[in-house]
């Protein structure tokens, strides 16, 4: 596949801008809070991202249409006007079945109080909850008991709220679990309604309701048989991730240490590399003995075996948050749509027959890929086995789910400079050299190959002697431009390290914050331009200082099922 123009990218980043620039007008005009605006995608106060829990606000640019990103605009507004923030936070609860409904109730409460004569705005809403709640049904989530008892209350509580009727597209679906759940919800359904001009008085009935659902939650739980658990655990987890709680751990980690690089800054060209003509890319394995590589592949399934971990479970949270629905065919022997010609003569023999129709079928579609980037310093070679069992088993879980993964390294060549450096030597120590050198970017497994095919390769990463220095910018660069060749729609790059870039060699011919700035540089770059959405992996550390999206993660601890579920969420979240 072509890959896009830098024209036609500069048009797509710039329509995006116009729609966040039209968007963040909005939610000034409706809240008379010149404070707020939207930053790739995402509400902002100031520099501060503003909390949205709601699911329906989650709307994305390159797949939504405007007036879906408009009422997610709308939504967010009215939720910044009409809800105390303060008051919300003391009152929600802890367990996340509450917490997830009494989130959505405060939201659809705020979104009742619509300004007088904004027939758009309501019509807006209304287009943008019924998007999300088709997206939620086809992706699959409403197949099981807790899906679809999560979805009706959500249907149910949105039609009581705005009295508008629930989507007729799932009516029939959700008949049978509304007639089953109203009577033991009916009070705090009119509560809802009675109350929602007052948010105090409002937070008692939803509190009631959500209790009541997260009670029968737990009753079908202790009921149901081990394959209706993990339906069901899929059911929590994919609503989980379509309201995105911004839970951070990060208070327990440290921060990366960084600074500011003057050398850098007063450079006229920028980032300089005194020399490539060292550098190398190379597959992993081939760097290895055979008969060494499938040691280290023996010892790491046994490892994983050892974890117990559902991969199939994990593989089907993956995706249904990173699949999308696409028209794939066609479902016959339906009750209405197109008439289907192949029973014609069923429909004259038999003409009380109802299933003659055809309906076009939507399937998820993983138009995506996931890239591991993963830091081959010194400091990682103790947690490489931790790091390749939870790259090994993500990219499996991928894998199964249809998503396409890459798994990259980058380490250099030799210790402090190397035959760059000896280079530098050479000619007189000129100052300020830049990059100080050989870089070698690993390939442990590229996009078109699958994890069964790649799994050896990837047991590489046990390999201690691959593990020297590390120049983080320019391998993120490199890790972005191969996931931008696939084609693929949505590109995602988990970059995986335990601190800042270093390179002592370069760190001394420059100055100490040089590499480290120019890899804020390059992330910065990637998110302006919208082409990968990089995120970071902290190993022990709050990587926050260089990417805007991170995660710490103690991997001194076992890599279980628990900290798979945390990556997940990481890769789910919906971005620019």
């Amino acid at each position: 596949m072509a890959q896009p123009s830098s024209t036609a990218a500069t048009q797509l980043a710039r329509r995006r801008q116009q729609q966040e620039a039209l968007c963040g007008a909005a939610v000034r005009a409706l809240t008379g809070d010149a404070t707020l605006h939207y930053r790739d995608g995402r509400l902002c106060r100031g520099l501060r991202p503003v909390p949205l829990h709601a699911p329906h606000l989650r709307a994305d640019a390159a797949i939504d249409t405007v007036a879906c990103l408009r009422g997610a605009a709308d939504g967010a507004a009215l939720r910044q006007a009409h809800s105390d923030a303060d008051l919300h936070a003391s009152l929600c609860p802890a367990d996340p079945v509450e917490r997830l409904l009494f989130e959505l109730l405060e939201q659809l409460r705020c979104e009742t109080h619509l300004p007088p004569g904004m027939a758009g705005v309501a019509a807006n809403l209304r287009h943008r909850f019924t998007a999300w709640s088709q997206a939620f049904h086809r992706s699959g989530l409403t197949e099981g008991h807790l899906g679809i008892l999560l979805y009706t209350v959500a249907q149910v509580a949105w039609s009581r709220l705005t009295g508008e009727p629930v989507l007729a597209e799932t009516e029939d679906l959700i008949e049978h679990t509304r007639a089953a759940i109203v009577p033991e919800l009916g009070h705090a359904l009119s509560g809802l309604r009675r109350e929602r001009h007052g948010q105090a008085a409002f937070a008692v009935h939803a509190l009631a309701l959500a209790r009541a659902v997260a009670a029968m939650v737990r009753t079908q739980g202790a009921a149901a048989q081990a394959d209706d658990n993990e339906k069901a655990d899929d059911a929590r987890a994919g609503f989980a991730l379509w309201l995105d709680f911004d839970e951070s751990e990060t208070e327990a980690f440290a921060l990366a240490p960084t600074g500011h690089s003057r050398v850098l800054a007063d450079a006229a060209d920028g980032y300089r590399v005194f020399t490539t003509r060292h550098d190398g890319e190379v597959r992993a394995a081939t760097l290895i003995r055979a008969a060494l590589l499938e040691e280290f592949r023996v010892r790491l399934d046994a490892r994983i075996a050892r974890q117990g971990v559902n991969l199939a479970r994990l593989a089907r949270r993956l995706g249904a948050a990173l699949a999308r629905p696409r028209l794939d065919g066609w479902s016959f022997g339906e009750e209405s749509g197109r008439i289907d010609g192949r029973r014609l003569a069923q429909v004259v023999s038999t003409p009380a027959q109802r299933r003659v129709f055809r309906q076009e079928a939507q399937r998820p579609h993983a138009d995506c890929v996931v890239g591991f980037l993963v830091d081959c310093s010194g400091s990682m070679k103790a947690q490489a086995e931790s790091v390749a069992m939870l790259i090994d088993m993500m990219a499996r879980a991928l894998d199964m789910a249809g998503v396409a993964t890459e798994v990259l390294g980058f380490t250099t060549g030799a210790w402090n400079g190397g035959r760059a450096r000896a280079e530098w030597l050479a000619r007189g120590r000129p100052a300020h050299p830049g990059r100080l050198n050989e870089v070698c970017h690993l390939v442990f497994k590229d996009a078109r190959r699958s994890w069964r095919r790649a799994r050896t390769d990837i047991a590489a990463l046990l390999r201690a002697e691959l593990y020297r220095e590390g120049v983080d910018g320019e391998a993120v660069d490199w890790a972005c431009r191969r996931l931008v060749s696939t084609g693929k729609g949505r590109r995602i790059l988990l970059v995986i390290s335990d601190g800042s870039p270093m390179d002592t060699a370069t760190c001394q011919a420059n100055d100490a914050s040089y590499l480290d700035n120019h890899l804020k540089a390059v992330v910065a770059r990637h998110e302006a331009l919208g082409d990968v959405e990089v995120l970071g992996l902290g190993v022990g550390l709050d990587l926050s200082p260089f990417y805007r999206h991170t995660l710490p993660l103690d991997l001194s601890q076992p890599v279980d099922m628990a900290m798979l579920d945390e990556v997940a969420r990481l890769l789910s979240a919906r971005r620019r």
